[in-house]
């Protein structure tokens, strides 16, 4: 087991008396923290607040939530006493490891998801948590707003997935039928769905799901909203993709994933999420169409 490194002071002793692993990161780092620089109190700062993702995630990742260099995060590492990163971040899952449940720093917390030794099930799981997450914090509200005023005051709506999307055009559309919205989709080149596009005009919320490389049909259906004027939506996991270009209104949603397809878990959440954000514009007037929807 590492020991982490002292310096022959009371308040090392202190440290050292301390179970390992019980804060004794957290409380060696706070006893050192005015003698780092600015950067590196930056990275000290960070892993005292966000240990579990210190004990998680690699220098890169750790620099860039601390606002640094991954250099930074090394020479931190260093001046604290260890060799690199790698014996730090041992030192942050041991602390981890023993800190008790409940608790963060003397604060209530949610307990961590799963255990540091989780297996593949659980590291899925734990992706679609953070997915979710992710894509709350990098959505703009001022975007939202803009996607739930189009689809609300749409006089009709064309939905276009392909393959995976097509689930989830078909979902969102079942979602605005349920508000009484006219919707339509778009999920393969057939002669029906050509005929749908060729009714695009100026009236019609175009919607482009797409996920890494946008289909060569969902590409040419936000040429030709765009051609014709129609208000466009965009909701995609990559935020250069041709889909988003084409698109006004712009949404991305985090589909990270260690499993072999990409986790659809946040587009899920944001569809129903613009679909509730539709409904609460007029919950009394949605809630009479919803009635008589179901009773058709």
């Amino acid at each position: 087991m590492s020991r982490l490194p002292m310096k022959p002071s009371a308040s090392s002793t202190a440290i050292q008396e301390a179970p390992y692993g019980h804060q004794a990161l957290s409380a060696y780092i706070r006893s050192r923290f005015e003698e780092f620089s600015r950067s590196q109190k930056d990275v000290a700062q960070y892993i005292v607040d966000h240990l579990d993702e210190a004990a998680f995630q690699t220098a890169e990742e750790l620099a860039r939530r601390a606002s640094t260099s991954s250099s930074t995060v090394v020479r931190f590492s260093q001046a604290l006493g260890f060799e690199g990163f790698p014996e730090l971040q041992q030192a942050a899952r041991e602390e981890y490891r023993r800190r008790p449940s409940g608790s963060s720093n003397g604060i209530a917390a949610a307990a961590p998801l799963f255990s540091l030794d989780h297996t593949e099930f659980e590291a899925a799981l734990a992706a679609d948590h953070v997915n979710v997450e992710d894509t709350a914090h990098k959505l703009s509200r001022a975007g939202v707003e803009a996607a739930i005023d189009a689809i609300a005051s749409a006089e009709k709506v064309l939905i276009a997935g392909t393959d995976q999307m097509a689930f989830f055009a078909s979902y969102l559309r079942h979602l605005l039928m349920l508000l009484d919205l006219r919707a339509e989709i778009v999920a393969s080149p057939s002669q029906e769905a050509l005929g749908r596009l060729s009714r695009i005009d100026d009236r019609t919320l175009v919607i482009g799901l797409s996920a890494g490389r946008p289909h060569p049909l969902i590409t040419r259906t936000m040429k030709l909203a765009r051609h014709r004027k129609a208000p466009t939506l965009a909701i995609t996991d990559a935020t250069l993709s041709e889909v988003a270009r084409l698109a006004r209104i712009r949404l991305y949603y985090s589909s990270n994933t260690p499993a072999f397809v990409r986790s659809h878990t946040a587009l899920l959440s944001l569809i129903q999420a613009l679909a509730y954000g539709v409904y609460a514009r007029d919950a009394q007037q949605y809630d009479v169409r919803i009635k008589a929807f179901r009773l058709k």
